[in-house]
Formats: structure tokens, C-alpha cells, sequence
């Protein structure tokens, strides 16, 4: 029998009188705590054998590419054995952070043809991840590659067919993913927590120069310490330019602007926890309002998505938001709401809120109301809370962590990863159309289930 949106609701709420209860999410277990109300994280246990160790290599070792390699260093039995980066001052850091017995280069060729490595973390500017990616799956590498997966919309495709024909591990960067807090989502969306899913919204904030993409540029930049030529290899050729090399996002040569660098982030959660294959229809607005420092992309970017009925979700909206001249500092989130309640949503934690109105659907209890005669009163209800949170223990190390442990864990055993190509695609191309409705000012249409541009009219 088809579960309605009722029956849903009413299982929900009899699981949720079981308060000593423990829930189990896949490797992830989290119990109540009666005093408190809070479901909190207990700890993994996990154990990997001494020998059995990954050897590792970063091609791209900016901010992002540098925090990637000390969380994965974090797993047990990983090494890093070499880096890659086109900027001097990047490879001298790396030896003094990693060791000064790591490989170092400025081609990344050289990292693909060692037999020493074994996977390698792309950290590069995004429109050189669909280059990189398909080089380094063709010459038996694994690959985590940062997301977006890809810097435009026609390059998915191959990075895709190159993950199945080679059959390596694949894993993209949105590592939200594999957080407690996503898991935890999905659970209670499936139990019918929020009753029917209708509309969801996200945000993301930033404030401070570094935040929004004004990174510092070393004093001694320039074509003596910088491999420009390659780096502009693959696209518009220019004459040198620190701030194009170093504050790469704010140019659409090399970057995707704020929905490639962050709406990509919720899309990826959104999906996860829905099962969603992507929207139909991407609408976007918004302007440049304050960064007025050569940036040729938005600093205040709206966008909003259909997605259509399917057989594992309703149809629904959805709303983004992301706003880099915030002067409360503001803060990041993801909200699902339904018929009967919502859910806000972090990395870390899940706070579910439902309405406040019961339905009595037992019979007895029913009829026993009719037949009391005028002036009976109808006796009060024992409620369910109105709103609940689940929180990670203390010392949980986080979605990174989890995402590079699922990533290494599919490589040693054989298994599959959470975020492959073709999610990492379904997830970046929204964004990229968030783009391309914002500089066409138009809508685009999407087909998710076979990955294509929609033209209309």
C-alpha cells in the first residue's frame, strides 16, 4: 500500500515516542539523552590496519586544496608524497609544512606518472578540473576533486565516462555530504518528520575580505614566480595578472561565482537528503552591490528552482540566497518545509520544528466523542514536542573528515562513494545555470534524469 503523507506523519510520531531509543545511520549512531531532549553523535570506531596505507598527492595548493590535504591526513594510513602548484612561494610552503622529502612540481603530469601514488586531491582554480580529473582517472589515479566538479555545463559528460571507464573512485568536494547533519536530514525526511516536502531555502553569508574572494596576493607575484602561461593554457589568453592568478573566483574565465563556489554546496545537500535528481527550471537575479574591485561576477545572487515530481519526491521549490556584503555576518543553513513541520539544517546538527496542531485518529476515541452528549469536554492530548534537536557530540570530527573516510574507505575495500561524478554533475549544474540565467538574464530549463540544457521555444 502506498504510504500517504498521513500515515507517514503518524509513524513518525509513534517512532518518536520510543525518547531512549538509539538511531543508527549507516556508521553513524546517535542516542537521546532523556534530561536534556538533545540526540547526540556517539562516537565511530573506526580501525584501519598499520600496512594499509594510501599514498596521496595535491595538485593545487591554495587555501582550499592545503585545508583538504590536512584533513585527509587525519584518516589513518594516509601520506601525502607529493604537491603540485603553479605559484613558487606554495611549493617552498609545502616542504616546510609536509617535509622537505615530498615531491614538488609545477607540472602535474609528473604527479600522474608516479607509480607512487595512489589518489590525488584537486584543489586547482575549477576550470581546470575536468582536465586534471580525466588525466588522472586515465593514468590510475583516484581522485577527490573540489567542487564544482566542473567550470561549465558541457564538461560533466566526460569526466563521467572517464570514471566508468576506468572504474576509479571518484569523489567531489561538497563535503556537507557526508555530515552528521545531512544523514540525520534524510532520516527524518523519510520517517515523514516534515509531513509532505514542499518548499525548501538556503543561505549562505560572508563578510571580510578574504571571505569574499580578496585574497592576499604574496609581494613577490610575478611571470618569475608564477607558471602563468600554463595556467592560462586552457583558456582566454592574457597578459600576467596577480589578481586573476590568486583571486581567481572573481572571474568567469577561471571561476563559477557564488553559485559554483557555495549554491553548489546546497545543491549537493539537497539532493542528498531528498534523493532529488536536480530541478527543471533555474531563474537567477542579483548584482554586484559593494566589491566594486574589477570583479566580474554578482557579490549578492538570488536564484530560484522548480523541481518536478518524481517517484521519490513531491514536486517542490526551492530558494538560494548568498549575500557577501552581510553586516551582521549572518549565518548558513539549509531549511526543508513541509506540510506538517521544517527542518534547518547544518553539518553538525538538525533542528526539527512541527506544527502544533493534532488530528485524534483514533476511532474509539472518536465516537466515544459523539455519543458524550452537549457540553462534554474533550480531554487534552499528550503532544509531541514542538521542536527537537539533534546535535553532534562534542569531539565529532566533522563532514570533511567523514567525506575523505568515505572517499578512502570506497578505495581500500572496493565500495562506492557518496558524491561520484555523476552526482558531483547533477549537483554543479544547477549552479552553472544559475550563471548563465544571471549574465542571459533568462530562464534555463534542465533535464536531471539525462543531464542536459533544455532549449525552449
Amino acid at each position: 500500500m502506498k504510504e500517504t503523507p498521513e500515515s507517514s506523519r503518524r509513524g513518525f510520531i509513534k517512532k518518536l515516542g520510543a525518547a531512549s531509543a538509539a538511531v543508527a545511520i549507516g556508521s553513524n549512531v546517535f542516542a537521546r539523552d532523556n534530561k536534556t531532549g538533545l540526540f547526540t553523535y556517539l562516537k565511530r570506531t573506526d580501525s584501519v590496519s598499520a600496512n594499509d596505507r594510501i599514498n596521496i598527492a595535491l595538485i593545487g595548493a591554495g587555501g582550499q586544496g592545503s585545508s583538504d590535504t590536512e584533513t585527509a591526513l587525519q584518516i589513518p594510513g594516509i601520506k601525502l608524497v607529493a604537491v603540485c602548484d603553479l605559484y613558487d612561494g606554495r611549493l617552498a610552503d609545502a616542504k616546510k609544512r609536509w617535509g622537505a622529502d615530498i615531491f614538488t612540481t609545477k607540472v602535474y603530469k609528473e604527479i600522474l606518472a608516479r607509480p607512487d601514488v595512489d589518489a590525488v586531491i584537486i584543489g586547482t582554480p575549477d576550470f581546470w578540473h575536468q582536465t586534471i580529473s580525466v588525466d588522472a582517472m586515465h593514468a590510475g589515479k583516484h581522485v577527490y576533486c573540489e567542487k564544482p566538479m566542473v567550470h561549465a555545463i558541457t564538461e560533466g559528460p566526460a569526466i563521467i565516462k572517464a570514471q566508468k571507464e576506468t572504474g576509479k573512485v571518484y569523489q567531489v568536494g561538497s563535503q556537507g555530504v557526508s555530515s552528521l547533519g545531512n544523514e540525520k536530514a534524510k532520516e527524518l525526511l523519510k520517517a515523514g518528520a516534515i509531513g509532505q516536502l514542499n518548499y525548501a531555502e538556503g543561505f549562505w553569508a560572508r563578510r571580510g575580505a578574504v571571505e569574499v574572494w580578496e585574497y592576499p596576493i604574496p609581494a613577490d607575484a610575478s611571470p618569475q614566480t608564477v607558471d602563468w602561461e600554463t595556467y592560462v593554457s586552457n583558456t582566454v589568453k592574457r597578459p600576467f595578472d596577480e589578481k586573476r592568478f590568486f583571486r581567481w573566483r572573481n572571474y568567469v574565465d577561471y571561476g563559477t561565482g557564488m553559485a559554483g563556489d557555495l549554491f553548489v554546496h546546497l545543491f549537493s545537500s539537497l539532493h542528498f537528503i531528498t534523493g532529488s535528481l536536480g530541478p527543471e527550471k533555474v531563474y537567477a537575479s542579483g548584482g554586484l552591490r559593494f566589491w566594486h574591485d574589477g570583479r566580474e561576477v554578482p557579490d549578492v545572487l538570488l536564484g530560484t528552482f522548480d523541481y518536478g515530481e518524481t517517484t521519490v519526491h513531491p514536486a517542490f521549490n526551492l530558494s538560494l540566497r548568498c549575500n557577501f556584503v552581510d553586516g551582521t555576518s549572518g549565518t548558513t543553513y539549509l531549511r526543508l518545509v513541509g506540510s506538517e513541520g521544517a527542518m534547518d539544517i547544518t553539518w553538525d546538527d538538525v533542528v526539527l520544528k512541527r506544527n502544533k496542531t493534532f488530528q485524534n485518529d483514533d476511532p474509539f476515541y472518536a465516537e466515544k466523542m459523539r455519543n458524550a452528549g452537549p457540553g462534554a469536554v474533550e480531554r487534552k492530548h499528550m503532544l509531541p514536542p514542538e521542536e527537537i534537536t539533534y546535535a553532534a557530540e562534542k569531539g565529532y570530527l566533522g563532514g570533511p573528515y567523514d567525506h575523505f573516510n568515505n572517499f578512502f574507505n570506497a578505495i581500500r575495500n572496493g565500495g562506492k562513494v557518496v558524491e561520484d561524478a555523476t552526482f558531483g554533475y547533477r549537483a554543479a549544474a544547477p549552479a552553472l545555470l544559475c550563471n548563465d540565467s544571471y549574465f542571459k538574464n533568462e530562464a534555463m530549463h534542465w533535464d536531471p534524469v539525462n543531464m542536459v540544457v533544455v532549449k525552449k521555444g
